[in-house]
């Protein structure tokens, strides 16, 4: 198979793992009684509306870590802003997991039976799903475990949380870049590297156990 041709079922299996990622934050906003998302377009499962530049040129070049465009939510349109906030945050991994565990069903018993294209790119959108909600349970933004992560801030440091949000994107972004770029050419090694593919071992473990 052509490097072309791998490069096509990964792009393809990236746009299929992100949609589902946002569209499931979106989703469950609207659910909980924010229709901010859907206002703006994000409650859909057209891949455009939710690329990211930055996070979707990081997964092309890494294949590993990346993130779509976060989804905008007014959390003064929820019942309890705390608890649904992270409920949102939390939508986008646990989507991914699951729609990797719906595709381990027809790998697993009916990979024997399938063209050789169906089964590389049923594979690549398991993979790129898994990496996906990894990654972005870490707790960093823009990732959703900053969210989730709210859930267990104490209120009275509730205003330096709201500004580690607002202002640890720009450092997030470049300890990943001294990680993945610099120390890996120098020591060939990469601590996100390393923790994203255990964590990746593990977690595809399960799912294909628990088909």
């Amino acid at each position: 198979m052509t490097y072309f041709l791998q490069f096509l079922v990964f792009v393809i299996a990236l746009l299929v793992a992100m949609t589902v990622h946002e569209a499931s934050h979106a989703l469950i906003a609207y659910y909980l009684g924010d229709p901010t998302a859907k206002i703006r377009g994000r409650l859909t499962l057209n891949p455009i509306a939710h690329l990211d530049p930055v996070g979707s040129l990081l997964f092309l070049i890494t294949q590993r870590v990346g993130w779509g465009k976060p989804v905008p939510v007014n959390s003064m349109n929820f019942k309890n802003p705390v608890k649904d906030s992270a409920l949102t945050s939390l939508a986008g991994p646990v989507s991914n997991f699951i729609l990797a565990f719906v595709l381990a069903i027809p790998m697993k018993y009916l990979g024997a039976y399938l063209p050789d294209f169906v089964n590389l790119l049923l594979w690549t959108i398991f993979h790129v799903s898994i990496y996906l909600g990894i990654f972005n349970l870490l707790p960093f933004p823009p990732l959703d475990g900053s969210g989730i992560l709210g859930l267990f801030i104490p209120k009275r440091f509730y205003p330096q949380y709201q500004n580690f949000l607002q202002n640890g994107v720009k450092y997030f972004i470049a300890i990943i870049l001294i990680d993945v770029f610099i120390i890996d050419s120098i020591f060939k090694f990469s601590f996100l590297h390393y923790f994203m593919g255990f964590m990746h071992d593990w977690v595809s473990t399960v799912l294909l156990l628990g088909t």
